[in-house]
């Protein structure tokens, strides 16, 4: 992004934070297109709530909302339908379908009803060059945690024609399709298991290369993501993880997984999660944990929900808890995509926030900062076109063949 970007989409930015809602924001012009990379961020998470008078898009208090990406230069996100996993019971599954159903609506309801003008949503790989060409922002469909699916498969056409273009198999917890990478034991996960992807698994993700969705393995087991990438026609993606060898966590792949994800054709999009990007002192864990009980932030409850003044202290007490252990940077995070590059080479590493899921870091705190990543990667040393490929180029890719191989799969059947 130019200087002269950056200062129109800062004074936007704090125009629309000044109570100026109605303010067009500024399309990205051909000539800012051509003069960067186009950035996608593939996991962008959303409250059940969103799309809705308590949670305008527009201006919501979320990391990401249009005002925050327009101003930061982030084209493009995969707005996610998550559902938490629960006991695998009829209750669960309605359940966890009709929150899905919800997200689903609220998607197409910022993108149809409330902003058309402002962003779109990309059914295919070549929408999205195509929206952002035209001055709009992109919204994409992924899927989080395929308990949404039930033991139902059917379900998986529906979310396709919603929009769905990515599907995450597991989430925490094991479910019918695959082994989590965090077993739970509140629901009775087995603490250990060689399992994988199961046979409903494998018949989900041939139903997923039929229709041209990309089977995600972020939050599945190394026998899942092996198993997956095995069993799937077209190559795979993690939507958002980090790099084991850099930071030892469940939720991170090792060099074994990486180099399949190679050979597979496939992509790991880093994520900008604290907790993935460096190890973590159990004392800070814990003070966490205690700050977000006694501010009443049990599950389901939302920081933005919180009084002014209880929010401000609770942001007091955040930051003081931050200056004893600084979170991971945007130079940690490129840490990973160094170590990935080294690995697997440029063509099979890509870019996630998590932002409104648990994402966020100094430095690439919410979209209005995204020019801060680019800015890190400009500084070691990548170039105009391999910038391109870590952001959007090297997902776009694999969205293609995903496309490719449901013409081919349909073609002989």
């Amino acid at each position: 992004m130019t200087a002269a970007t950056r200062t129109v989409a800062a004074a936007c930015l704090a125009a629309l934070a000044t109570g100026c809602g109605e303010s067009p924001l500024p399309p990205l012009s051909p000539l800012t297109a051509a003069a960067r990379a186009l950035t996608l961020d593939t996991h962008i998470d959303i409250p059940l709530d969103f799309a809705t008078a308590a949670t305008d898009p527009l201006t919501a208090d979320l990391q990401v909302n249009l005002t925050k990406m327009a101003a930061g230069g982030l084209d493009a996100g995969f707005f996610i339908v998550f559902v938490g996993q629960t006991a695998r019971t009829a209750e669960g599954y309605a359940r966890a379908e009709a929150d899905a159903l919800t997200k689903f609506a609220a998607i197409h309801r910022m993108a149809e009803q409330l902003y058309p003008e402002r962003i779109e949503i990309a059914y295919s790989a070549a929408d999205v060059s195509r929206i952002a060409s035209a001055g709009k922002l992109v919204a994409a469909i992924g899927i989080e945690n395929s308990y949404s699916l039930g033991p139902n498969l059917a379900n998986l056409d529906r979310y396709y024609a919603l929009g769905a273009r990515y599907a995450g198999l597991v989430h925490d917890g094991d479910n019918d399709l695959a082994r989590s990478a965090r077993p739970s034991a509140a629901l009775g996960d087995p603490a250990a298991s060689a399992a994988g992807v199961s046979a409903l698994g494998a018949e989900a993700i041939a139903r997923m290369n039929q229709l041209g969705v990309m089977v995600d393995v972020s939050h599945g087991s190394k026998q899942t993501a092996l198993d997956a990438m095995r069993l799937s026609a077209a190559p795979v993606i993690a939507s958002h993880s980090g790099i084991a060898s850099v930071n030892a966590h469940p939720r991170n792949m090792d060099d074994e997984t990486l180099l399949a994800l190679k050979a597979d054709g496939g992509v790991v999009q880093v994520v900008a999660y604290d907790s993935y990007l460096k190890p973590q002192p159990e004392e800070k864990t814990a003070e966490l944990r205690a700050l977000r009980q006694s501010a009443g932030l049990t599950a389901g409850v939302r920081l933005d929900s919180l009084p002014a003044e209880q929010r401000a202290a609770y942001d007091e007490r955040l930051r003081e808890v931050e200056t004893r252990w600084p979170a991971a940077t945007v130079a940690n995070l490129v840490d990973h995509i160094d170590y990935a590059v080294k690995l697997i080479g440029i063509d099979h590493v890509g870019i996630a926030s998590d932002f409104d899921g648990g994402g966020g870091i100094t430095g690439w705190a919410d979209a209005a900062e995204t020019a801060n990543v680019t800015a890190e990667l400009e500084a070691r040393g990548y170039s105009r076109e391999d910038i391109g490929k870590i952001w959007s180029g090297n997902l776009l890719r694999v969205w293609s063949e995903a496309e490719r191989t449901a013409a081919v799969l349909a073609a002989a059947r």
